[in-house]
This record gives C-alpha cells, structure tokens and sequence, in this order.
C-alpha cells in the first residue's frame, strides 16, 4: 500500500509465510508506528503527523463528544478551558471504499418490538453523516483502517462560529499551524480520547479577543475528542416530574399509543444501586466520585472540596452510604477524560459564569460524566461585597472577607455539581430558609442595631429542597409501588414542609410574575427585604469612609469598592418588583392538590410597590457630598472596567449618572409591559387589587412630586423624573402592551404636562426641557427615542449553569 507504509523486502517476504495482511505485517513490524490499544485501536506516525484508525465494528453504536481541553479566556466569548461540546450517539458504516461516521436521529424514535415500526421513523426523519473516511486497507478478519487525521483537524466545537457569534473578529482555521496533539491522545477498554491542537487566523473585532491573544491575528486551543462505549442496558431510566427538580431529555415516541403524550420525558442521573438492595442503608454498588482540579490552590482546594462533598448528605437520607464522594485528580489523569466525574478551576480575564455540564447517553439520560467549571474570579466580588459593607473592614486580626468569600465557595462548588448530578435551578428556595443550594443566594448582610454582620451570610450545608429532588431522582422505589406514585409522595410530603419547586423561566425579573421564585434574594417576602435591604444599604453608605481600602491603595480603588454598595439593592429590586402584579402558581398536575394560580393579595403588591418605589427616591440615589470628595479622578493605571460606573462627566465622578443607571435599572423592571398589562387586567377581575393606573399615580407622587431643600439632591431627583418620562412614553408606544395601558400611559403623560407647566414650580431650564420632550413625543412619537443611559456595572455574586 503506497499511500501507508513502506517497509523493507524482508518483512514483506517473513509475512507471507505467517498468514498476516501486508498492512498488518506493516503495522506489526514496522518500528515508526506506535501502537495505542483499548475501545478503538489506533496506530500513531509521528514523522508522518498522522493518525490511523482501526475499525472492527460496523454499524456498532458508541458515543462520541467533542470539547476544548484549552480555552481562549475571555467570558463573554464562552470558550473555555474544559468546556464540554454536544454528545451524540453515532456509528462506522461501510459503502464501497469508504466508512461513513453516521449520526442517527435519536430525537424520533419508536419504541418497539417491531423492526418495521422502527424502520418506518428512522426513515422518516434526516440522520447525519458527519464525516466520511477512505479505507487505507481492508484488513483479512474485516477490520478497516482510516486516516482519522483530517477528521481531528476540523472545527468541531464551532470555535469560528463562536467568534463570529460575538460578533469578536472573523476567523478561519489554518491547518499550515494546526497539528494532532498527542499528550492526552489514549486509548482504554471503554473509552478512546484523541487531541488536537487547532490555530484559527483572522482579524479580531473589539477587545474580546486583542484582551486575552498575545497575537490576535493566530488563536491556537486544543481540541478533545472522545469515543465511549456505550452503558450496557443495567440502567433503569427514570420518568421525569415537572415538580421534582431535575433536567430533562425528550423525544418523540411514534410507538406511543393513541391518546398518550407522542412526547416522552426522562430525568438525566448517574446510575446508582445499593450493593444490599434490601438494606436500609446500604453502600453502593458503584459509587459517584468527582474530582478536584489538582491545580485549585489553597484554600479555595478545601472550601470545594468541602461544598461539593454536601451532597452525600442528601444521598445518606436516602439510604447510601458513602454514595457520593469528592477525590483531588491524580497528577496523572486527564480532566477530559470521560471516565472523570471533575470539578475544574477555571480562570478567565474577567469574571464570569461557573457551569455544571454532563456527557449524557443520548437514549436514556444516564449521566457518564459531570464536568464542573468554576470561574476563579468571581468569588473575588464577594470579597468586595464584604470590604464595601463591613465596618472598618481591615482592622480584624482574621480576614472576614475571605471568609465569606470561601462560604460562596462551597456553596457554588454544591451548587454546580448538583447540576451535574441531574438537578436544575429552584428560585424558590429563599422563601423556605434557604432550602436549596440549587438557588441562586444573595449573601445575606444584616443590622444588629447600628453594625452590620455578615454571620449567617450563606449557607452551611445540603438544603431541605435538595433532599427532596435526590430521593425523587435516586432513591429506591419500593416494590410494592409504581415509579410515579413514589415520586408524587416524595413531593406531596416536601409540600407539607413548605418546600417546592420553581426554576428558571419564572424567576427572571423582566416581566416576571412569580412571588416565590428569585435570583439573589432572601426572606420571605420580597418586598419587607428589600425594605431591609435600603435600610442596610443606608447605613453602610453613611460609615463609608477611606478605611475600606488598604494602606498604599490609591482611593480610585476605593470607588471601585463603592460600586457593589452603592447597588446593593439591585437583586433584592428584581425580587421584589415581581410580586407588582404578580401571580402565584405551581407546576400543577392533575391529581395532586396543587396550587394552579392566583393573585398575589392586594396589600403584598401595595407593600412591594412602596419598596421598589424607595429605590426612585433622591434620598436614596444620591450619593452623599462627603463620599464624593473620596473619589478623584481615576489614578493613572487604573482605568475604568465593566465594573466601575460610567461616565458623562470625563475623568470626574459622575454622581448623576449613577442614580440615573439605578432608577434605570427599577424603571425598566417596573414599567415593564407585560407587567403593566398583567395590572390592568387584575383589576378588571378584581377591583380590590392594584391597577395599572393606580401604580403610575403613585410612581409620579414619588418622583415629581419629592421637594428636596438641598439642591444638589433635587437635581438628582430631577435626573431620575427624567428617566420616568422616558419610560412611561416607551410604555405608551410598546407594541406589546395592551391598547389600555398604552392609553392610560399617554393620559398621565397629559398630566404631567399641565402639572409641570403650572404646579410644580420646576426651576425655567428644566421645565423647558421636561416639555420640549413631551412636545417632541406628542409631535412624533414614531420618532420618540429616549436618551440613552449608561450601562449598570456588571455586580452577580454568584455563578450559573450551563444549558442542557
């Protein structure tokens, strides 16, 4: 075979006497093949550059799953270091001289006894061929190899789509600088991993990409392939609840009988049996271990480690012993490496989001691999949180803000494995005591009478709710019960303790209607916290002072600290602003004595609209005089980032355009239109509770109405009336609200115009500017366009999760 190998005469002669293929003679004597053996042997020409397959298998299904074993760098850009790709499940197929990599359609299934049946949808819907390979050489026991080279060397993980996506540059792979990377490049009985290291040139967009590259035009990452053999069929799927918590994987069963759901729904988990299934407690036959990055530092190592290793609390409470256990990563093993449960320390150039991600069989929703990502900076905005808000914060012989900082940390290690182990978010943990690790928690600061303390700032252990979502997902149905009848009792007796579960799609601020279910809250009601929390707020804006920052720091530094207090009460506002024509439900099901929905009572919506409304107040928003004299023009190295205020003012500290970007962020939650169409119609079916109009009215008395005798805080107060007009005309021009809020908004509009040319007594300038705005909007109001304002710094204390 010229296009393989060459090997001299005499092995070719030896080799015809011994039975062997030429191609397997090659393979066996020739010294400059190095041989890998395991799932998929595969043979290794260094001089060559080239790696070749040996297929045995056809039309035999594994899986294969692609990832970044190297990242870029930057957040916003989303690829990094240990990131997982998509899994699928394909198979070799031979057509004449090539073997074809076939990807089925595993989203249409019919599951069935009858061949044909099958047949019929998998013919029915598109598979994939994602790559096809010439057959170098057909071995004589029907084997096959292939040149897997130049299918290593393509774009898998859509890195160019990516940039593109972000809109960072335009880029293309250049395989002149793309090479297989075999550090990492193995094969073992069940899984075979290959690498290769990919350069992408082009020209970069932005600072995206110019931030993090030592050269922008060449991006070089290393590319993860793994192809796994497949679970054997030992693995009892698990229906999945709307009210259990976990993530879910469906398909479409054309087997399904007439009358029943064409959809089919299965929770993903590991798989997990006791060794005595008739134990109570009983140590399992396979336990699930996660592995600590071994380049985690201390002591950030130990707070992980010990966050993660909650869970085993809530896998105890079901009756495993040791079920679930945390190990630091040899030296010697590869975090890619599919037979790895691993949590990794991720670093970036900015903070950003940690996330859970998992391989998991496509078929059944068994987990084969959770793989966590920790973004090694954001506890860093918990250490600023704590410097801002504690009391001459240096002074403490023990550093209180590491402290608090590593308390995150466990508690975002237990939050990210958990989703990992099958588990999606509960919002509405905050309202129980903080029963879930899988919320997203505020740290919770609190007054004991003039201090402020941080004692109870997260919490210290497995939650209630996560109890509850573990023996739903893992524990042992009993035998004398079905699967459905055992997790409905599992829920029905967590309601009884006032546990329950909502998650994502209604616990997000804009336009959300959920009471229960936020991000970054506490306690439970909404509004008296954020009431708290103003109040707080208040008195760690007042003991602000030089003291926040260290000896040798220049005091731009001490703005930068102010920032996170300054908006301290912005999370506490998304909660709160949702129970303004809020609605109360559950994920119902038939059957089950749940709530389906009703109006948050009237008085909760009034007390809430008094809350938000404080964060529009001139008292609140503007920054004290003597705290602006702490902040210079920025120190020479020290420039602004995404986490400093902006502003209009130039090198000067812009205290206008801070309680602008605030009452921005509440006006935009607040007059949202599907909230204010949510009010106008509960006040239809209901004339006791809050209406649409109603609300403006006492949105304007807050605002245009305050009378201040100091003129800097009335200009503030002026600052933030005109982001109120602003958004009550957007509100009456929004395409999406009702014709009657849309209606209402242009009357108090009317209103206010006549107010402002008679009553309020507005100095001349500005009430000229109040009504050429008006009389531009009445004028042409397709033209409207309202004054932009500048961007809230960018402040979440705590990560996330990845997409399933």
């Amino acid at each position: 075979m010229r296009s393989f190998l060459r090997i001299c005469f005499l092995v070719t002669f030896m080799t015809s006497f011994s039975g062997l293929s030429p191609l397997q003679a090659q393979i066996t004597f020739n010294k400059e093949l190095k041989k890998f053996t395991g799932f998929f042997d595969f043979y290794y020409h260094e001089k060559k550059n080239k790696l070749y397959l040996e297929v045995d298998r056809l039309n035999e299904e594994f899986l294969y799953v692609y990832s970044l074993k190297t990242g870029i760098g930057n957040n916003d850009l989303g690829l990094d270091r240990g990131q997982l790709g998509n899994e699928q499940v394909v198979y070799f197929t031979r057509s004449g001289d090539k073997l074809l990599l076939v990807q089925p359609n595993l989203k249409y299934r019919a599951v069935s006894e009858n061949k044909q049946e099958r047949k019929s949808v998998e013919q029915a819907f598109a598979h994939s061929v994602l790559f096809g390979f010439k057959i170098e050489e057909w071995l004589n026991n029907d084997s096959y190899i292939i040149d897997m080279t130049p299918f290593l060397l393509e774009d898998w993980h859509g890195v160019t789509d990516r940039i593109k996506g972000r809109n960072a540059g335009t880029y293309s792979l250049d395989q002149t600088r793309s090479t297989l990377w075999m550090e990492s490049t193995k094969s073992f009985p069940e899984n075979s991993e290959f690498e290769a290291l990919l350069t992408f040139k082009g020209s970069p967009k932005g600072r995206m990409i110019t931030s993090v590259a030592p050269n922008s035009k060449y991006l070089s990452v290393v590319q993860h392939h793994s192809f796994i053999k497949l679970p054997d069929a030992d693995y009892d799927t698990r229906k999945f609840h709307p009210g259990a918590g976990s993530i879910m994987l469906s398909y479409y069963d054309y087997a399904s009988e007439i009358g029943t759901d064409l959809i089919q729904r299965l929770a993903i988990r590991h798989r997990l049996k006791k060794k005595d299934p008739d134990a109570l407690v009983s140590e399992a036959v396979e336990p699930i271990v996660y592995y600590l990055d071994n380049g985690t530092p201390e002591p950030v190592r130990s707070a992980l480690m010990e966050g993660a290793s909650w869970w085993n609390q809530a896998f105890e409470a079901i009756g495993y012993k040791d079920a679930f256990q945390v190990k630091v990563l040899p030296d010697d093993a590869d975090p890619m490496d599919v037979r790895y449960n691993v949590i990794q320390w991720v670093h970036r150039s900015t903070r950003g989001w940690s996330y859970g991600a998992s391989v998991t069989d496509p078929r059944t929703g068994e987990i084969i691999k959770g793989h966590v990502s920790l973004g090694s900076l954001r506890v860093r905005q918990d250490y600023l949180i704590a410097q801002a808000l504690l009391d001459d914060p240096f002074a403490q012989e023990n550093d209180p803000m590491l402290e608090i900082s590593l308390a995150r940390i466990r508690q975002l290690a237990a939050h990210e494995v958990g989703h990992t182990l099958g588990f999606t978010h509960n919002f509405a943990a905050s309202v129980s005591d903080r029963a879930s690790v899988m919320d997203y928690p505020h740290p919770l600061y609190e007054l004991e009478g003039n201090t402020i303390t941080a004692k109870n700032a997260y919490d210290t252990g497995i939650g209630a709710w996560d109890k509850v979502s573990v023996a739903a997902l893992y524990g042992d149905v009993p035998n004398e019960m079905d699967e459905t009848q055992y997790v409905n009792n599992v829920l029905a007796n967590a309601k009884k303790d006032g546990l329950f579960f909502i998650t994502d799609s209604d616990a997000r601020a804009q336009g959300g209607a959920h009471p229960k279910a936020h991000l970054w809250d506490n306690g439970k009601d909404a509004g008296a916290a954020l009431k708290e929390v103003m109040q707080l707020r208040k008195v760690g804006i007042a003991q602000f002072d030089a003291d926040h920052i260290k000896d040798g720091e220049p005091f731009t530094v001490l703005e930068d600290v102010f920032v996170p207090l300054y908006l301290f009460h912005r999370y506490q506002t998304e909660a709160a602003v949702k129970l303004i024509g809020g609605i109360d439900y559950s994920y119902a099901v038939k059957g089950n004595d749940d709530l389906i929905r009703e109006a948050v009572d009237g008085k909760i919506q009034e007390n809430a609209l008094e809350a938000v409304l404080q964060t529009l107040h001139a008292e609140h928003l503007a920054i004290p005089a003597d705290k602006l004299e702490l902040f210079p023009p920025r120190a020479f190295g020290y420039a602004r980032t995404r986490e400093s205020f902006n502003s209009r003012t130039d090198v000067a500290f812009d205290a206008y355009s801070a309680a602008e970007t605030a009452a921005d962020m509440s006006l935009s939650l607040l007059l949202h239109p599907a909230r204010a169409s949510r009010m106008v119609q509960q006040k239809a079916l209901n004339g006791k509770l809050p209406g649409f109009d109603e609300m403006l009215d006492e949105l304007i008395d807050a605002t245009f109405e305050q009378k201040f005798r100091d003129d800097y805080v009335q200009d503030v107060q002026h600052t933030i009336n005109f982001r109120v007009l602003h958004h009550m005309m957007l509100l009456a021009l929004h395409k999406d609200a009702y014709p009657q809020v849309r209606g209402i908004a242009r009357a108090k509009i009317d209103i206010l115009e006549a107010d402002i040319k008679g009553k309020y007594g507005f100095p001349d300038a500005y009430k000229k500017e109040y009504l050429r705005i008006i009389d531009q909007f009445k004028k042409k109001p397709e033209e409207f366009q309202p004054l932009p304002v500048k961007k809230i710094p960018d402040g979440s204390p705590i990560g996330s999760y990845c997409e399933f």
